[in-house]
Parts: structure tokens; sequence; C-alpha cells
């Protein structure tokens, strides 16, 4: 699955896009392989009860899981998924 990520994740992850392949077929399953592959992306995007941070998103085919079924939503390889961190703006 492709994965577009945002803002610093890019640094973490070495581009815009990372090739992931998850042991699981749902948004955390990404997000533990992500976190596997690119282990400083563990302390941007999950708290310490291994939920998204607030203002992380995750979008499924431009949804936001948070209407759908949130870490639990489910994925397939077609499915355009992107992930942002927190942004700052001012």
């Amino acid at each position: 699955m492709v994965v577009k990520v945002f803002a610093n994740l890019r640094d973490i992850c070495g581009g815009m896009t990372v090739n992931v392949q998850p042991d699981g077929n749902r948004v955390i399953d990404v997000l533990e392989k992500m976190v596997e592959m690119f282990p400083p992306i563990e302390e941007e995007i999950f708290t310490a009860e291994r939920t998204l941070k607030d203002f992380v998103q995750v979008y499924i085919n431009g949804r936001n899981i948070v209407h759908l079924n949130d870490l639990q939503t489910e994925v397939s390889e077609t499915d355009q998924f992107a992930l942002f961190p927190p942004v700052a703006g001012g």
C-alpha cells in the first residue's frame, strides 16, 4: 500500500510516499508497520495509549478516519492513504 506523508513526516520517511506492506488490513496495522520501518515516526503520531495524537489526521480515499471506524478502519491495497502530522501556523 502506498501511504502519502506530509510535512515533517516526509523527512522521517525519506520522501512523499512510503510503500507499506502491513501485517493486517486496518489503519492501525499500516501505522504499526510504519513505526517498524521508521521508529522516529512513533512519537510524532501516537500517544502512550496507542491512540493518534491530537491533530494527527489519517484520510482514506479522502475521508477522515474519525468519520469511519477510526484506527480500526479497514483498508485495501488500492485505497488512497494519507497521513498528516500536527501542523502549527501563525
